[in-house]
């Protein structure tokens, strides 16, 4: 995603130039090693266009039907334990870079969302839907679904931190969140 007025850069295209004069420089100097890094370049694509064909899938679709817009009405509503779990999962079903979701965030907080429901969300966003099978293809479902489990747990932790930092007053000097959506001690 490039921002407006930003200069389309040609890192890549340069990287990838790179990596072809190697793979040439490699054929030249040792054609049957570079045969063997072939075929198993080859193999290894053959195994995971699958899963990334799958992987994109579910990114298209967790594009199309989770807007920022919907996810910010969905965390606008609930309170308390039931609120943590609903930024448990929206933080997970969210999608884009983490920087676009602060000023939604701000907005939110600004209307009486409380930080604790925002860390929950936050960290959540460490499980990636859309990647899981990636991460299943690498590492296998049983570290899979343990890493997923430990992340939400630790992101309902945070919650619980950042609700306890907040209600002795860690935030109290902050000026910049507002006064409505702290929690009173």
């Amino acid at each position: 995603m490039n921002r407006p007025g930003a200069k389309a850069g040609r890192g890549g295209w340069w990287f990838l130039a790179a990596v072809a004069a190697l793979y040439v420089a490699a054929a030249v100097l040792a054609p049957e090693l570079a045969l063997r890094a072939l075929e198993h370049s080859l193999q290894a694509l053959g195994r995971m266009l699958p899963v990334l064909a799958l992987v994109f899938a579910l990114l298209f679709a967790f594009d199309v039907a989770l807007t920022p817009q919907r996810i910010m009405q969905t965390l606008d509503r609930p309170r308390g334990a039931r609120g943590w779990m609903v930024a448990l999962a929206a933080g997970i079903l969210s999608a884009g870079p983490i920087y676009a979701w602060y000023p939604l965030l701000a907005e939110l907080r600004a209307k009486g969302m409380r930080v604790s429901t925002a860390a929950v969300f936050l960290y959540a966003r460490a499980i990636k839907l859309p990647l899981l099978p990636l991460l299943v293809a690498y590492f296998g479902i049983a570290y899979s679904v343990v890493l997923s489990i430990c992340l939400a747990a630790f992101a309902l932790l945070s919650g619980m931190l950042m609700d306890r930092l907040d209600r002795a007053g860690a935030f109290a000097a902050d000026s910049s969140l507002p006064k409505q959506g702290r929690s009173k001690p």
